[in-house]
């Protein structure tokens, strides 16, 4: 393929590669700079603290959530309207832009004569909805099956799913089950440690916590529900992580528990966890039932009894062949495989596939 001109518009929340939580940050990154590996030129636009070989653009310094901490800005969607301005004022500069700041920035795409695609990174909410099928030449990458399924049929016709990737030369593969279970994700109600406790003591085994409240209500919840379980030896929390922490945490354990209660669209800690070996225990909803491949990657169940039961047949997989099976499916080559191919059509360089993606 001729190397295509690519702006890659990311979100101003986290730096691009994040330093800590950011998984959209991530993804973009893992894109950009697998597309700058293969020759093609991209220009990120993000935060000004960001670290790429492509060539960086920015509205600011910092990242928004740096500024609202000192006081500096108080509110997101005036930077990253900015942001995508600057991409669109240089539009004649690319082939395709590519915005990942969510469905709300459509109708600002629909002024560039250039292609725009939009991944939305999110469960799309019922203004994401209107927005879509009032606008429904939009070309949109859903990032699984269930967050397209909320895009009304009718409207799918320039919709694809791309499952997220991760280089997973970035994760320890650990060839034997640790002898704890692990739980990676917000303290809140949706993502449910209580329900990991629950599963983990059914099950008899010392469950570890990591992530932290990010809200008010998840304080709260975090306080009054999780803390009183923590004792150090059945349960433990070691608060938020890093990458390298993250990676100790995940090679390190039996299984991960992933309880989601609420809607996910995607779960990038299930993919996480498989790059490591490690199964994943997950309750069955949301779009758990199309990243674990029950009984290869995992199990899902839908209540705290039947996961309990998984987590014997979880931890007596073969940790090989979970990594293994994770790696065809959701490897960042992949993902910027599916990329190329749909900045390809938009550009004019491929076919357009007829009838719908999803």
């Amino acid at each position: 393929m001729r190397p295509l001109r690519i702006a890659m518009v990311a979100p101003l929340w986290a730096s691009v590669p994040p330093a800590a939580y950011g998984g959209t940050e991530l993804m973009v990154h893992l894109l950009t700079e697998e597309l700058v590996q293969r020759g093609h030129a991209v220009t990120l636009f993000a935060a000004g603290s960001s670290r790429t070989r492509a060539t960086l653009r920015s509205v600011a310094h910092g990242t928004v959530s740096e500024a609202m901490a000192q006081g500096a800005a108080h509110e997101y969607d005036h930077y990253a309207t900015a942001l995508f301005a600057e991409a669109l004022r240089q539009e004649a500069e690319f082939d395709v832009i590519h915005c990942h700041l969510g469905c709300r920035f459509v109708p600002m795409g629909l002024v560039s004569t250039m292609p725009v695609l939009h991944t939305s990174h999110i469960v799309l909410s019922v203004d994401d909805q209107w927005i879509v099928a009032r606008y429904p030449q939009t070309a949109i990458a859903a990032i699984s099956h269930y967050q397209a399924a909320a895009i009304p049929p009718q409207c799918r016709m320039n919709v694809r799913v791309i499952h997220h990737g991760i280089d997973f030369g970035d994760y320890t593969f650990s060839p034997g089950p640790g002898k704890y279970l692990a739980f990676l994700g917000r303290m809140g109600p949706q993502k449910s440690p209580l329900d990991a406790i629950r599963i983990a003591r059914r099950a008899g085994m010392p469950l570890v916590l990591a992530g932290k409240p990010q809200n008010a209500e998840e304080e709260r919840y975090f306080a009054e529900q999780v803390r009183p379980s923590v004792d150090g030896h059945s349960v433990s929390y070691v608060g938020p992580v890093d990458h390298r922490q993250k990676n100790e945490l995940l090679s390190g354990a039996a299984a991960l528990l992933f309880p989601i209660q609420g809607e996910e669209a995607f779960g990038l800690a299930m993919i996480e966890a498989m790059a490591c070996g490690t199964p994943v225990v997950a309750w069955k909803r949301s779009s758990v039932t199309e990243i674990v491949d029950d009984g290869k990657t995992g199990f899902y169940a839908d209540s705290v009894e039947a996961l309990a039961t998984q987590v014997p047949r979880a931890t007596a997989l073969d940790r090989e062949a979970v990594r293994r099976h994770a790696l065809g499916r959701f490897s960042h080559l992949r993902m910027v495989d599916d990329y190329l191919e749909m900045y390809a059509s938009l550009a004019g360089r491929s076919p357009i596939r007829t009838g719908p993606y999803v």
